[in-house]
């Protein structure tokens, strides 16, 4: 039975995770302390386990996208490096901070990092691009077909691109559905490059975040098979909906659960102070 949740979770993980963008370790992370929690008898799940497990499951989840978006060609290959120098640190730093919380507090941070989370996804598609001087620029074509320039400071890039890889590292999630309102409000990204480009550095920093966890003993390897299993098929296939498709239902149904979950856990965290 646990090893047809793991697959499943993991489908939808893939899948949600190709499709807007984000790491899927936003819908992993809670399973795992769920399952933990109704079958503390059977299977014992800390935090620090769900994370760690998490992070190599995103991993998997953010090369199979990878992969993906570089047949379409819609990787920008230069920012998500010069992302990554900063949010790979952040998930190395990350993942020795979380070692420190217990279940209440790290409940509650994470439910109001979901919360804030679900909150970016509504106004994602409403972003527009705000007017700042730029260091790098880039250019690319929009949905369209018309070219568009887009660029960033990098003083305002790095700091935010460690932070987004801090979260990632304490939490178990990819960053995308953080780094993607960054990447289109701030520096002008068109959005199909920001969501490609933003799986590139996820699974660039989660190698970073994988590695820590795996060397503090975080990783649960039997479950970690299993959900990428489901995470890298998934994967594949919301990429395939991604060049198909309108996300904006996903998003809205995805949205609605995420402010459950994270109401949830907060309100968990809180009972449990």
């Amino acid at each position: 039975m646990f090893i047809l949740i793991y697959i499943l979770v993991g489908l939808l993980a893939g899948i949600l995770a190709s499709l807007v963008g984000i790491g899927g370790g936003i819908v992993i992370v809670p399973v795992l302390l769920y399952i933990g929690a109704a079958f503390a008898g059977l299977i014992e799940i800390s935090p620090q386990t769900a994370v760690g497990t998490s992070m190599v499951v995103v991993l998997f989840t953010g090369l199979s996208s990878t992969l993906a978006y570089m047949k379409q060609q819609k990787i920008d290959y230069k920012s998500a490096l010069l992302f990554f120098s900063g949010s790979g640190l952040g998930a190395i730093v990350g993942a020795y901070v979380v070692m420190g919380l217990e279940l209440a507090p790290f409940s509650i941070g994470f439910g109001l990092l979901i919360i804030m989370i679900s909150f970016l996804l509504m106004v994602r598609h409403k972003l527009k691009p705000i007017s700042l001087k730029k260091t790098v620029v880039r250019s690319a074509l929009d949905e369209y077909g018309n070219e568009i320039s887009y660029g960033y400071r990098m003083s305002v890039a790095w700091p935010i691109s460690f932070i987004v890889g801090l979260l990632s590292g304490m939490f178990g999630i990819g960053g995308g559905a953080m780094m993607v309102p960054v990447m289109i409000i701030l520096f002008g990204f068109p959005a199909h490059i920001a969501v490609a480009t933003s799986m590139l550095m996820i699974f660039l920093s989660s190698i970073t975040g994988s590695i820590t966890h795996l060397a503090l003993g975080n990783v649960e390897w039997l479950i970690a098979l299993w959900l990428t299993a489901g995470a890298w098929f998934g994967a594949k296939f919301g990429a395939y909906l991604n060049n198909r498709m309108k996300s904006e239902l996903v998003v809205l149904c995805l949205r609605i659960v995420l402010l459950v979950i994270g109401a949830k856990l907060v309100w968990d965290g809180v009972l449990a102070v």
